[in-house]
């Protein structure tokens, strides 16, 4: 900018500008003219599949590989490909590229690749397998791609411009098997998703032709089960199957291939479900035993190779391998569910469909093609018989014809001429006239004009297919039983009967071994291993911080807690990580998610027999002790409210056995009074107020509670008591800080 000052007049006065136009629209009306175009053009061009089985991206793709003549020519580069793409897709050479990944046979993504490839194109079931770049692999289409193609050029679907008006390309491939079902294909648009699982293309192909065959065929016959290409097994329930194909949504479990090899103590995954990775089933079992979840492995590698897929599993002596991959199969995606959801475009529409809606659809659609194709064909032999029964009137004299034309004298009127003299139309006359003079003779003629009878024949049964359903439907199927023939595979997913399964209980899964388990006062839990305690480090605790609580349990114990606000809890310690001596532990507010002030007073750790008596004394001078039973449920319920009467503030909590014991209460006014837990009533109702235990003067409160330890100290100072409610003795604050007269500040 120039150094030079500007000129007042060189600078616009505000008043002088002219204020931008605003326009007030309803939020509904933009959302409507700006928002629904970009959601459908997600869902009609992008992610959706059509009843082709194709996404806009993988068709446009296919045809170019057609149009540069890679069905059954030599591989190009994929590079090529892809730029050559970009006519029909304006997208970047990068996202065309991975699209051509996922349909190449050497990526394993489709039970039944379109895409014969040569160089590396990473795995479907590894996330670090990169593939190579375009310019270093090779593509052509697989053998099995003209059955996308066949009637392409037979008018059997709709053509139209490219993105830029300069060539056509085909609106749907003319398939001729249910596409749609045979590969698996995901997409995810604005409001809605598709996930339509793989089938097997043979299954898949008989079971349409059952459709045929019968509207209400049992499609489960045919084809039982969907099959993916990286193997597993399936757990099949046929419930849940039919549900599936009924509705097109639902969820089934895939389970990995393994085998056990107890001379090297080693367990080999070599399959593994469609929705994981290798890389992520190594992360899931690492962070497993590194919180303790799993302590029986000692090892776990990748071992993929050219070969195949390889996890090796090696465990420590002593384990039961079959035990341990049921843990593994529980607890990582070695067994995960696939969420079947049928979105499939039909005429633009999104529909979710069942299976046999699907095969429906698509034999209606592809009735259409035949016919069009028929039509289609029946027009093209119909103009070839036009023009031969023009040549057979010229046969009749055909010396005639010859002195026409030679006694013609301009070219343009040889045609005019022939026209007149054998009553032929101009197309005819054309064809006569291009006919070279030594061709003229009566074998090629005859030849010729025999195809007559021929033409005629075909034409007749064009027209009938066309108008026949019923004929169309048998050359559907006769398509679809020969397609089954010679491209059909057999199952690579093995179909494993759920209640043939050897079953396991959550019990059995979760290894036991004995714990310690701690509670502080600032509300930490803490659960070590005795194995980590060998080696004497100290426990590490918040500064101020003190151990309040101190259990041995084992890792299939369940935790009951107590809280401030009059609530039960109910943990199993495996559902928490082991720790280290120098970590903190859990904050028990975030792990029992209690609510804002609300603190952990008490804990216990359970056995199956629940005996022996819950203890709560209140402020209010008031305890009693409730059966442990109460606190039994049936159900896995983790909060369990109005545990003990929230009338008065809990002073203390405990657990009553089989042995009396004796208890202290200190009131704010100085009295202490120490009385045995046989004193205290058992009340079956948890919300009990419970009983009086120590008389309290107007405007004072229990203010501590505790286990009496020096009990003969207590006796001379006459502070026991036989009879209840009492007041209690006053007592010197000295002597309650002196050691001659003790409280445990720690539950025995």
């Amino acid at each position: 900018m120039s150094s030079k000052k500007r000129k007042k007049s060189d600078i616009a006065a505000p008043e002088s500008r002219q204020a931008a136009a605003v326009t007030l629209q309803p939020i509904t009306e933009t959302l409507r003219e700006n928002y629904m175009p970009y959601a459908m053009s997600v869902i009609v061009s992008r992610a959706i599949p059509e009843i082709d089985g194709f996404k806009p991206s993988h068709r446009k793709l296919l045809y170019t590989m057609y149009r540069m003549k890679l069905l059954g020519g030599a591989r190009a580069k994929s590079a090529d490909v892809v730029g050559q793409t970009m006519a029909l897709n304006p997208h970047g050479d990068q996202a065309i590229y991975e699209t051509l990944v996922r349909l190449t046979r050497g990526n394993g993504a489709l039970i039944h690749p379109w895409i014969d490839s040569k160089g590396n194109f990473g795995r479907i079931y590894s996330r670090d397998m990169q593939y190579a770049a375009a310019r270093y692999t090779e593509v052509r289409l697989d053998a099995s791609a003209e059955l996308l193609f066949a009637g392409l050029n037979r008018d059997s679907v709709d053509f139209v411009d490219n993105y830029s008006g300069t060539m056509k390309e085909p609106v749907l491939l003319p398939v001729q098997f249910p596409t749609v079902l045979v590969n698996a294909n995901q997409g995810i648009a604005v409001g809605m998703a598709s996930n339509i699982c793989s089938f097997n293309l043979k299954e898949v192909c008989e079971a349409t032709a059952a459709l045929i065959d019968d509207a209400d065929a049992d499609l489960l016959k045919w084809m039982p089960a969907p099959d993916f290409s990286t193997g597993g097994r399936l757990l099949y329930d046929e419930d849940d199957m039919r549900r599936v194909y009924e509705t097109g949504r639902g969820t089934f479990q895939l389970r990995a291939v393994f085998s056990i090899d107890k001379k090297a103590q080693r367990i080999l995954v070599t399959e593994i479900p469609y929705t994981t990775t290798i890389e992520a089933i190594i992360e899931e079992i690492t962070a497993l035993a590194k919180s303790g979840k799993i302590r029986d492995l000692s090892d776990v590698r990748d071992e993929t190779d050219l070969n195949g897929l390889s996890i090796s599993l090696e465990y420590k002596r002593g384990v039961d391998p079959e035990l341990l991959m049921q843990k593994l199969l529980r607890m990582t995606s070695l067994q995960s569910g696939f969420s079947a959801n049928f979105n499939v475009l039909i005429e633009d529409t999104p529909k979710v469909l069942g299976v046999r809606e699907i095969m429906q659809s698509w034999l209606a659609w592809r009735r259409t093609c035949v016919r069009r194709e028929a039509d289609h064909r029946r027009a093209e032999l119909e103009d070839r018989l036009h023009l031969l029964n023009g040549l057979q009137l010229i046969m009749l004299d055909i010396d005639l014809a010859i002195a026409i034309i030679r006694k013609t004298e301009r070219e343009k009127e040889v045609v005019p001429r022939l026209m007149a003299g054998f009553q032929i139309d101009e197309r005819q006359a054309e064809f006569v006239a291009e006919i070279r003079l030594r061709q003229l003779n009566r074998e090629v003629l005859l030849k010729r004009t025999s195809e007559i009878s021929d033409l005629e024949k075909e034409i007749d049964s064009l027209r009938q297919l066309a108008a026949s359903k019923r004929r169309i439907d048998r050359k559907i199927r006769g398509e679809l039983l020969d397609i089954a023939k010679k491209y059909g595979r057999e199952r690579k997913t093995i179909l494993i009967d759920k209640e043939e399964l050897k079953t396991f209980t959550k019990q059995d899964l979760i290894e036991d071994y004995n714990v310690r388990v701690y509670l502080t006062d600032e509300g930490y839990l803490k659960k070590l291993a005795l194995t980590s305690l060998r080696t004497g480090a100290d426990l590490k605790l918040k500064e101020g911080d003190r151990i309040r609580l101190e259990y041995e349990a084992t890792n299939k114990t369940e935790v009951l807690f107590i809280s401030n606000r009059a609530n039960a809890y109910r943990l199993a310690l495996y559902d928490v990580v082991d720790h280290k001596p120098s970590e903190f532990g859990e904050y028990t507010p975030n792990l029992l998610e209690l609510d804002p002030g609300e603190k952990i007073e008490f804990m216990l750790p359970l056995d199956d027999r629940y005996q022996g008596h819950l203890l709560f004394c209140f402020e209010n001078g008031k305890a009693l002790r409730v059966p442990l039973d109460r606190y039994e449920t049936k159900s896995n319920r983790r909060k369990l409210v109005s545990a003990y009467s929230d009338k008065s503030p809990l002073a203390y909590a405990d657990f009553v056995g089989s042995e009396p014991y004796d208890l202290a209460f200190v009131s704010t006014n100085g009295k202490l009074a120490v009385l045995s837990t046989d004193l205290i009533p058992e009340k079956v109702t948890r919300t009990s107020q419970g009983v009086q235990m120590m008389r309290l003067s107007k405007g004072h409160e229990v203010q501590l509670v505790r286990r009496a330890a020096s009990f003969e100290r207590l006796k001379a100072q006459s502070f026991r008591v036989k009879k209840v409610p009492a007041a209690g003795r006053p007592v010197k604050d000295a002597l309650l800080e002196s050691r001659q007269l003790a409280f445990d500040d720690e539950h025995e």
